[in-house]
């Protein structure tokens, strides 16, 4: 829980410090929910749905059919960059957006996940672009 919380944190942190570099560059931060993810104010958050392996699958997808997850989530406008099947985990989804939106793309999961899965949240940020610069110039 207190992993989960400090996470949260982080991605809050990473958001605000988003939203006040767009505003100290004179760029108005977008509306919730109506935002496009440009590199100036994306974020990738790494989403861990942890199942409970306690109930059966077809418990689990009945409630989340009820509190309409894939009717909800993911949000308009929130690019889902992958997402994966981890057995014995549950799911890991990796989302982009602008960071205005942490806020609802969290509220979809609370309203939504919330009883099948218990949810795990790591902001992230692409690196593959600087790592394999960095081996190839390590031949």
């Amino acid at each position: 829980m207190r992993r989960t919380l400090a996470c949260i944190a982080i991605a809050a942190a990473i958001a605000t410090c988003v939203i006040r570099t767009a505003w100290a560059q004179g760029v108005s931060a977008p509306l919730a929910g109506s935002a496009t993810a440009m590199p100036e104010n994306a974020v990738l958050l790494t989403v861990f749905l942890r199942h409970d392996q306690s109930r059966p699958l077809s418990e689990l997808n009945a409630q989340l059919a009820k509190q309409g997850f894939y009717k909800q989530f993911p949000p308009p406008g929130v690019e889902v960059v992958s997402w994966d099947v981890v057995m014995g985990v549950g799911q890991i989804v990796i989302l982009r957006f602008p960071a205005n939106r942490i806020r609802e793309v969290n509220r979809v999961l609370e309203d939504t996940a919330w009883g099948p899965y218990r949810t795990e949240f790591y902001p992230t940020y692409d690196y593959k672009s600087v790592g394999i610069a960095e081996h190839e110039k390590a031949q």
